[in-house]
């Protein structure tokens, strides 16, 4: 019996995808230090922006399996088997996973907002209902009748959520102020999350063309699903390369190009991979490219707020 419920454990982590946690908290780092370069940062706003941010991300991740499960997509997938196709939860134990994870995205949410706006009730309002729209959003990508992930239209929620909405919130929620700058960093970070989500989708493009499964690349191609990714990847590094024009010139730029070399090194992998199956082992690499660009743009912002 302990030994069953030891292997439930196991597939429940499985699902959770805990791999891709740290892509969901890139957005948190960069909207987070940057408010510590505007000299506002709270520890504890961070935190429960961190664990809010990691309870929307695997509830995204159940969602995604379960509605996915349900519609038989997964069955022939070329990435890692997920647990109702592969029989290691059922449709009502996953189900149930979600209903308490959207209590939980509810709970951390609200905590996160009351906490950081105390008693200014329209403030409060506004954020319960982007976090209510974060919570839909990631049910609705596969669940439901018309999923939305189903034509195409994952790569825009992605871009908006896990990318301008996770910056800006986590930086308004420290500041509560308004910077253009941000919505910068934020299109950065949106861009390099389609483009691991465009990845995922290229290495299942022929599953999901016989699914009918209309993401971009089965819609426009291998090939312009390639060029498009490439597209992702070099306007993020553009965006980059504009957004510390606005910093004065000095040793601190050092961070800037560590961040960028994994990306720049992910492009040469691009460029040799020649079908859907070698886009596999990219993902991954692009999602911890991703965080490792935001580790090392937060250390940037810190040393540029303590040394200048």
């Amino acid at each position: 019996m302990k030994f069953y419920y030891l292997k439930k454990v196991k597939y429940w982590i499985q699902a959770a995808r805990i791999e891709t946690l740290p892509l969901s908290i890139s957005g948190i780092l960069l909207g987070s230090f940057y408010a510590f370069y505007s000299y506002s940062f709270d520890n504890t706003i961070f935190t429960l922006s961190i664990l809010t941010a990691i309870s929307f991300q695997i509830l995204s991740n159940f969602a995604n399996d379960y509605g996915d499960g349900i519609l038989g997509t997964d069955m022939q997938r070329i990435g890692p088997k997920r647990v109702i196709a592969s029989g290691n939860l059922s449709i009502k134990e996953l189900r149930r996973g979600i209903f308490l994870n959207v209590f939980i995205s509810i709970t951390l949410s609200y905590s996160l907002i009351k906490y950081s706006f105390e008693n200014d009730y329209l403030l409060i309002v506004i954020f319960l209902f982007l976090s209510i729209s974060s919570i839909l959003a990631a049910i609705r990508y596969t669940m439901g009748r018309n999923p939305y992930g189903y034509y195409g239209f994952g790569d825009i929620f992605v871009f908006i959520f896990f990318g301008l909405l996770s910056v800006f919130g986590s930086y308004f929620l420290q500041t509560k102020l308004f910077n253009y700058e941000v919505f910068i960093l934020g299109s950065i970070v949106g861009l390099l999350c389609v483009g691991v989500l465009n990845l995922n989708n290229i290495r299942d493009i022929e599953n999901d063309s016989k699914m009918n499964k209309k993401t971009i690349p089965t819609r426009i191609g291998f090939r312009n699903a390639r060029f498009y990714h490439n597209f992702l990847i070099v306007f993020s590094i553009i965006l980059i390369i504009l957004f510390t024009l606005n910093f004065k010139t000095s040793n601190n730029y050092i961070f800037i190009i560590i961040g960028i070399i994994p990306l720049v090194f992910h492009l040469f992998k691009v460029s040799q991979a020649k079908n859907p199956i070698e886009f596999k082992p990219l993902l991954k690499q692009l999602a911890i490219s991703t965080f490792i660009f935001s580790i090392f743009m937060s250390i940037f912002l810190i040393y540029e707020s303590i040394f200048f």
